[in-house]
C-alpha cells in the first residue's frame, strides 16, 4: 500500500521544542517507518528555536510541520463522499438519487463550489404544496427535465430551451371551450384529438404534451415548428402527466442557499459536535481548506470517529504535550524526564531512562534494531545530545551520552567541538529577538503540590548577550506572571562556559522558594548558582525539595 494512502502516526515533542525534542521525533519516525512499513512522521507542537534552525539546515532535513492541535478532526471521522448534483435537475431524478444513494440530503454544486442543500423533507413539501399552475415557468424548468420526468419523446423544438412563461393546464374541454382559456406561452397537456392539437398551436402555445403515447401527424408537427411550439410525446395518460410533470421543476428553486452549516477537514470534533446537536440536521457538508465542497457527515458518523495516533518523545507531562491530548490514543513515550502528570486510556510502550537526552535512547533503538544509522540522522541525534548535555558539561550527561554522541559524530563526519561551538553561537543570538521570542524558546510549566510555576531557559557562551538578555526579560517576565496566572515564572540565564546560571525570577514567594532550595540568602530578583546549568537535574528537584518540605 503507498503510503499516502496509509494512516499517520504523528512523533511529536513537547510545546517550546528544543533540538533534542525535533531531532528525537525525526529520527524515531524514520526508525518506525523502517522497522513497521507504517507511515510514522514527525510533527512539532511548537515554533523551533534559532539552535535548532541551524541544526536541520546544516544536515539538510526539513522542519517538522507544525500541530497547534492533535484532537480529533473532521478528516479523522468517516466522511460519506456523496456526489455533488446540478442545481437544474428535476425533483424526480433528485428523488432517484436519495433512494439509490440511501442519503436524505443532496449536495447542490457549481464545479467544486458547493451552492446548496436539498433534503428529503423538501422534496415532499414541494409535492405536498399547492402552486399556482405558473410554477413551471417561475421556476425555469428545462424540457429535458420535463421529457425525463413523463417518459416523453421531443417531437418538435429543443428540449435544452426553457419554460419561462406561461401556465400549465390540461385541455379536456372541446376545441371552442379552449378558445377561451388557452393563453400564449401555456404549457398544454392534451390526447390523441387532432382539433385540440390544432387549437392549441394556434392559440400561441408554448408547448403541448400529447399523451397515451399517440402519433402526432406530419401536419402538426409542421405548424408546430412554423409557430415555435414545442410538442412532446409521452405514453402515460392525461392523469399522470399532469400528476407528474411538477416533479419537472429543477431543485435549484427549492433548494436552501442562506445560512448553510459547514464544517472544514481540520475543525475539530470537540468544536462542532454542539453545533450538530443544536441544529440536528440529518447531514452537514464538508468543505476543504480551499472552500471546495469534500461530502457529507451526520451525527452518527461521530460514533466511529478514529483518534489521531501519537508518540510523544522527550517529555511525559500533560502540560507540554499538544493541545488536544486527552482526545487522541497516545501509542509510545520515549523520554528522560521525571515521571509526569500524564495519563492515558490504555497501556503504552513506555521508555524512559536517566540519560542526559532523549536522543541517546533513540540512538540505543537504532542499534538494538540493527538499523543502519544515516549521517544526516546521526548528525541531528548527536547534535540533540550534544545541545541537552550542554557539550558533556551537564549533571544529566552520562558516559552513555557521551559515548553515542561521539559514535554518532563519526557517522556525520563533524567534529563535535567545533559543531558544537557553531550551533551554540546560532542559537544564543540574542540581540535581535523580542522579550516574547527569547522567554518562549524553552519554557516549560510544572505544577508541584499544588504550586503552579514556569521555568524557561536559555545558553550561551556570551556573557554580555546573557545580561542584556536579563533587562529586557525581567518587566516581560512579570507581564507573563500577571495576565498567564502562573504564580511565579522563573529563567536560567546559562553560561555554558563558565558552568553557572543566573536565574531571575518573579511572583509572589518565587524570592523565597530560590532561597529554600538552595539554601542561600537570595537577590531580589535574581540569583547566581555556581555549577547548576540543568533546569531537569538541579533546578527542579531542588524546587522540588523545597516545596515538599
Amino acid at each position: 500500500m503507498d503510503t499516502e494512502k496509509k494512516r499517520e502516526i504523528f512523533v511529536i515533542g513537547h510545546k517550546n521544542p528544543d533540538t533534542d525534542s525535533i531531532c528525537s521525533a525525526i529520527a524515531y519516525a524514520n526508525l518506525k517507518n523502517k522497522i513497521t512499513g507504517d507511515h510514522y512522521v514527525a510533527r512539532r507542537a511548537g515554533q523551533i528555536n534559532e539552535e535548532t534552525h541551524y541544526v536541520l539546515d546544516y544536515f539538510g532535513v526539513k522542519i517538522p510541520k507544525y500541530v497547534a492541535d492533535v484532537g480529533t478532526q473532521v478528516k479523522d471521522i468517516e466522511i460519506r463522499m456523496t456526489k455533488g448534483v446540478d442545481a437544474n435537475i428535476s425533483l424526480k431524478k433528485a428523488w432517484q438519487l436519495m433512494r439509490q444513494n440511501n442519503v436524505v440530503t443532496l449536495p447542490i454544486t457549481e464545479g467544486k463550489k458547493l451552492k446548496g442543500l436539498i433534503t428529503i423533507g423538501d422534496i415532499a413539501k414541494s409535492y405536498m404544496d399547492v402552486y399556482e399552475s405558473t410554477i413551471l415557468g417561475e421556476a425555469r424548468t428545462q424540457y429535458a427535465n420535463i421529457i425525463e420526468t413523463i417518459d416523453g419523446n421531443m417531437i418538435v423544438g429543443d428540449e435544452n430551451a426553457y419554460v419561462d412563461k406561461g401556465k400549465v393546464l390540461v385541455a379536456a374541454a372541446n376545441p371552442d371551450l379552449m378558445e377561451s382559456y388557452i393563453e400564449e406561452n401555456d404549457l398544454v397537456i392534451l390526447g390523441n384529438r387532432y382539433e385540440s392539437q390544432l387549437c392549441a398551436i394556434e392559440m400561441s402555445a408554448a408547448c403541448i404534451v400529447v399523451c397515451e403515447g399517440a402519433e402526432v401527424s406530419r401536419t402538426i408537427q409542421r405548424l408546430a415548428k412554423e409557430k415555435g411550439c414545442t410538442v412532446i410525446m409521452s405514453p402515460h395518460d392525461t392523469f399522470t402527466v399532469a400528476r407528474q410533470i411538477s416533479q419537472s421543476m429543477p431543485i435549484g428553486y427549492f433548494m436552501k442557499t442562506d445560512g448553510l452549516v459547514t464544517f472544514r477537514l481540520d475543525s475539530l470534533v470537540d468544536q462542532i459536535k454542539d453545533t450538530m446537536a443544536k441544529l440536528r440536521h440529518r447531514d452537514f457538508p464538508i468543505l476543504d481548506s480551499k472552500g471546495n465542497y469534500v461530502g457529507m457527515i451526520s451525527r452518527r458518523n461521530l460514533m466511529n470517529m478514529r483518534r489521531k495516533q501519537i508518540i510523544l518523545v522527550d517529555h511525559n507531562e500533560r502540560s507540554q504535550a499538544p493541545d488536544g491530548i486527552d482526545n487522541a490514543e497516545i501509542l509510545e513515550i520515549i523520554d528522560h524526564h521525571r515521571l509526569g502528570s500524564l495519563e492515558t486510556m490504555a497501556p503504552v510502550f513506555f521508555r524512559n531512562q536517566p540519560l542526559g537526552c532523549t536522543a541517546t535512547i533513540i540512538y540505543q533503538f537504532y542499534r538494538e534494531m540493527k538499523v543502519e544509522i544515516e549521517p544526516e540522522i546521526a548528525g541531528l541525534l548527536c547534535a540533540a545530545i550534544v545541545s541537552d548535555t550542554l557539550m558533556y558539561r551537564s549533571p544529566t550527561c552520562t558516559w552513555t551520552d557521551q559515548a553515542a554522541a561521539e559514535e554518532l559524530a563519526q557517522i556525520a563526519g563533524i567534529d563535535v567541538k567545533e559543531f558544537a561551538k557553531s550551533m551554540f553561537a546560532a542559537g544564543s543570538d540574542l540581540n535581535s529577538k523580542t522579550p516574547e521570542e527569547a522567554f518562549y524558546q524553552d519554557f516549560k510549566k510544572f505544577n508541584i503540590n499544588e504550586a503552579e510555576f514556569g521555568v524557561g531557559q536559555i545558553s550561551s557562551m556570551n556573557e554580555e548577550e546573557l545580561s542584556a538578555l536579563k533587562e529586557k526579560l525581567l518587566p516581560y517576565m512579570e507581564k507573563v506572571s500577571r495576565e498567564s496566572g502562573v504564580g511565579m515564572v522563573f529563567f536560567m540565564l546559562t553560561n555554558i562556559l563558565e558552568e553557572s546560571t543566573e536565574l531571575i525570577y518573579c511572583g509572589k514567594n518565587s524570592r523565597e522558594l530560590v532561597a529554600n532550595a538552595f539554601f542561600r540568602e537570595a537577590g531580589e530578583s535574581s540569583t547566581v548558582l555556581e555549577h547548576v546549568v540543568s533546569r531537569k537535574k538541579q533546578l527542579i528537584p531542588a524546587f522540588m525539595n523545597a516545596l515538599s518540605s
